[in-house]
């Protein structure tokens, strides 16, 4: 399978210029001001971009894949999620994750729901261990887990969160040393994702392991950075002192708007690096609303299509096309230990990419060089749909 996609603005996140991509099998092959050596030969797919933008395909680094929810009981579950959510909205890899419920959402359906989206076409990676500490696990360590565990790159846990166990600093070091040493040994990343919800501890928690311990910084992303003014403004320590913080965006079109108010505000302040700074979309995740007393009053979900507004919200509000597409790109590539092969275009990277029309809106997307949307319409499909 070969591809030539002709006379595209690459922004590889960085801008490029105009020139042509060649893809052969599931890879990038070159980057060339003119590739015109495959025309016309039979086996050969010519798309002509026509000066159309052609970016990496972005990284979701939170999705609940096998469906989140359950705070309100068994009939609050969230469903699973389809191929076709990510790939009209422009995603082509996945980190997939268990939310508050661990009982029912077990580890061996997130690993089998991971395989079959990868099967269909996508990236997915995993992470061990949901809400609780100590972790819930497969094979009863986080090590081994990320070890032998295809596809399971890190830990999930939750601080500062009435739904959490309540972690402080000394078992943050503990798993982050586990999650480590499990990354060290099986080339995979080893990290910790920290939901973080808005209780009174923030990051204290985290930013006192830090000081504890000899654990690399990177090995922590903390996420739902912009729930409230306090959390952000603990974030903004924890990347000043070297760490990683990851965003959530909105999940109606207000809190679209004032998250992307809010990160756009985050990245302005003195000693935050855009380079340590992800975003996610927390899909299928539930959304819940409780009262004073932890009551959940109200349920609905998070769906993808919040990434790619968030995008277009912070180009609108005068960040640079580039830089604001590193946060789902080159960004996320880093934190998940995939430089040179996910969010880059780049001789040998994977063949993930997507176009954009002069709009800034999803035109076309190729996944692992499969055509998977063109011209705005669903080329492929999960099995079921």
């Amino acid at each position: 399978m070969i591809k030539v996609l002709k006379n595209a603005q690459i922004y590889s996140p960085a801008y490029l210029g105009k020139q042509d991509v060649l893809v052969i099998g599931d890879k990038i092959a070159r980057i060339d001001a003119h590739i015109d050596e495959y025309d016309g030969l039979p086996e050969v797919e010519l798309f002509d971009l026509e000066g159309l933008k052609l970016l990496p395909g972005y990284i979701d680094m939170h999705v609940h894949i096998t469906g989140g929810g359950g705070e309100a009981g068994p009939a609050t579950r969230v469903p699973e999620s389809q191929l076709s959510m990510f790939l009209k909205n422009g995603i082509t890899t996945v980190l997939g994750l268990l939310g508050t419920d661990g009982v029912t959402k077990s580890i061996e359906n997130l690993i089998a729901k991971a395989r079959a989206l990868t099967e269909e076409g996508i990236t997915v990676y995993t992470l061990t261990g949901s809400y609780g500490y100590p972790a819930n696990t497969m094979t009863g360590s986080v090590e081994k887990d990320i070890y032998m565990l295809t596809p399971m790159v890190g830990v999930k846990t939750a601080v500062s969160d009435h739904r959490s166990s309540n972690p402080q600093a000394e078992d943050l070091i503990a798993l982050g040393t586990a999650a480590r040493r499990g990354g060290m040994i099986s080339g995979t990343a080893g990290i910790v994702v920290i939901h973080m919800g808005s209780g009174k501890g923030g990051l204290k928690p985290l930013l006192k392991a830090l000081e504890d311990s000899d654990i690399p910084a990177k090995t922590f992303l903390p996420t739902h950075i912009l729930r409230c003014p306090e959390l952000i403004d603990d974030a903004t320590e924890h990347v000043r002192r070297g760490g990683y913080i990851d965003c959530t965006a909105g999940s109606d079109p207000q809190s679209i708007e004032e998250n992307a108010d809010s990160l756009y505000e985050l990245l302005q302040r003195p000693g935050v690096t855009l380079e340590h700074v992800t975003l996610s979309s927390d899909s299928m995740g539930s959304m819940p609303r409780f009262d004073d007393e932890g009551n959940c009053i109200g349920l609905t979900y998070a769906t993808p299509d919040s990434l790619h507004k968030t995008i277009k919200g912070l180009v609108q509000r005068g960040m640079a096309l580039e830089k604001a597409i590193q946060l789902l790109t080159s960004n996320s590539a880093y934190v998940l230990g995939k430089e040179g092969v996910k969010g880059c275009i780049q001789p040998g990277a994977d063949a993930d990419l997507l176009v954009l029309d002069g709009n800034l809106d999803i035109d076309s997307l190729f996944a692992k060089g499969q055509t998977a949307l063109l011209h705005g319409e669903l080329k492929m499909r999960g099995r079921f749909e």
